[in-house]
């Protein structure tokens, strides 16, 4: 990872992790997408480093968009506490939480300003789905200058050419593409 990651100048960022996940994802199940994120919130909380955790909240799903599609919106079934951070990342008082109404973590929240006001430059991204929220949340912070890494085991998409297109295309012209193993060791270097 070249120098490795300052702590102090670096935020990990992790996109709906929440109950309500499914299990209809490729290349990573969901639960593997889980692990390797409470890796890295694990690491980065002990490092020091600032954690952001992600995730979609509507009491009535009126404040959510809905937009002229081609085709019929899903069905949501939704399960109760749906909305709450997967237990597996033990949300901590030091977590800084965002909900979000859209695809991107920094659209209409404060997020930009949380990490502007901390100094940091450099953010760490994981979560679902890679070509929705992850994408999304990319693209935005790219727009607004932050350097950014990718952990690409860290994350899943609907499909695997969803996955692949936004990793071989998109995420190599807005930053570094690394395991969460090699994002971890950056950290101990």
């Amino acid at each position: 990872m070249g120098n490795g990651l300052d702590p102090k100048k670096t935020a990990l960022v992790i996109i709906d992790l929440q109950k309500w996940l499914g299990n209809n994802y490729a290349p990573n199940s969901a639960e593997d997408v889980v692990a390797k994120a409470a890796q890295l919130t694990d690491k980065f909380r002990k490092a020091g480093a600032f954690v952001v955790l992600v995730h979609v909240s509507s009491k009535d799903m009126k404040d959510m968009p809905a937009p002229l599609l081609d085709r019929e919106a899903p069905q949501l079934n939704l399960p109760e506490q749906w909305d709450e951070i997967v237990p597996e990342l033990n949300v901590q008082e030091t977590d800084h939480l965002i909900v979000k109404k859209q695809w991107g973590a920094f659209f209409g929240t404060d997020l930009d300003l949380q990490l502007r006001r901390r100094g940091i430059d450099t953010i760490v991204l994981a979560g679902i789905a890679t070509g929705l929220g992850v994408d999304t949340t990319a693209r935005e912070a790219f727009m607004l200058g932050y350097n950014q890494v990718f952990s690409i085991d860290a994350m899943s998409g609907f499909t695997q050419e969803e996955h692949d297109h936004v990793k071989n295309y998109i995420f190599p012209r807005m930053g570094k593409i690394r395991t969460t193993a090699e994002i971890i060791a950056s950290f101990e270097g």
